[in-house]
């Protein structure tokens, strides 16, 4: 089992089979009130400490009403350096109130340059959605935003099965601005993929389309890793991530993706840093 099946799989156990906590109504004002937080917080990081609010290390920026529950953007931004004495090694994005509140744990390297990332997820209910970062020396700092959306994660896909089957795997990077030796690049990284739930209905049929999603993707540059993220369906259709490398020299930026049914997709982009 992958690293986020271990950690959906600890959660889902300390949830319990009701969902009886999932279904509460969240208290805007006081993120630690969430009882389902508390359960995957346990599951998750057992007693350690986690120092909140933390804005001197992260920030997390979403719309407090989101237009669209499918398709909600989320950016975490870090403010520390990314130094091979001190920096950050994971950020664990989680959604209190959806089916499966472990949406993503992103891992980074001092090769990173910064650990942010600004993605696209699925909102199913009113909900506090966190960003927690962990340390290289495994200190724990979160940051906390309240989310009004509802139904993001049963939403009907953005197009037909047939559509998105026949662009499935495609990719494409692109890279901001002038990339310069020695300073943090900004990249985004676009995938191809219907990243099903397995909770939308198809209104002729009356079935629910399987789950089938993008679970792991990994991130180098010039054969050295940058990034890697265990993720779910909570992110979504097609999915989106912006990222920093450290350009040094010219190099390939190569993504890796494979999906739940194991199929396996990559893409390589030649960076020549000025």
């Amino acid at each position: 089992m992958n690293t986020l099946g271990s950690l959906l799989l600890a959660a889902a156990l300390a949830l319990g089979a009701s969902g009886a906590s999932l279904a509460q109504q969240p208290n805007a004002d006081d993120p630690e009130a969430s009882t389902s937080w508390q359960q995957v917080r346990s599951a998750l990081f057992q007693d350690r400490s986690i120092t909140s609010p933390a804005e001197a290390i992260l920030s997390i920026e979403a719309p407090d009403r989101a237009q669209d529950a499918a398709i909600v953007p989320v950016s975490i931004r870090t403010h520390v350096e990314q130094s091979t004495e001190r920096y950050i090694e994971k950020v664990y994005l989680v959604i209190d109130n959806n089916p499966s509140p472990v949406g993503a744990v992103f891992h980074f390297t001092p090769a990173s340059g910064r650990a942010d990332i600004e993605t696209r997820v699925r909102v199913d209910a009113y909900t506090h959605v966190r960003a927690i970062a962990q340390m290289n020396d495994g200190e724990l700092f979160m940051a906390t935003r309240f989310v009004k959306a509802s139904g993001g994660c049963s939403a009907p896909p953005g197009k037909d099965m047939a559509a998105a089957m026949a662009s499935l795997g495609k990719m494409r990077f692109r890279v901001d601005g002038d990339i310069e030796a020695g300073k943090p690049a900004l990249a985004q990284l676009m995938i191809s993929h219907p990243n099903n739930s397995g909770l939308a209905m198809d209104q002729l049929t009356r079935l629910y389309t399987p789950a089938y999603f993008v679970r792991r993707v990994q991130v180098s540059y010039a054969g050295e890793p940058v990034l890697s993220a265990d993720v779910d369906f909570s992110i979504s259709e097609n999915p989106n991530f912006r990222f920093y490398f450290l350009p040094r020299g010219e190099g390939e930026l190569k993504a890796e993706v494979i999906d739940t049914n194991d199929l396996k997709f990559e893409t390589v982009l030649t960076v020549a840093p000025k």
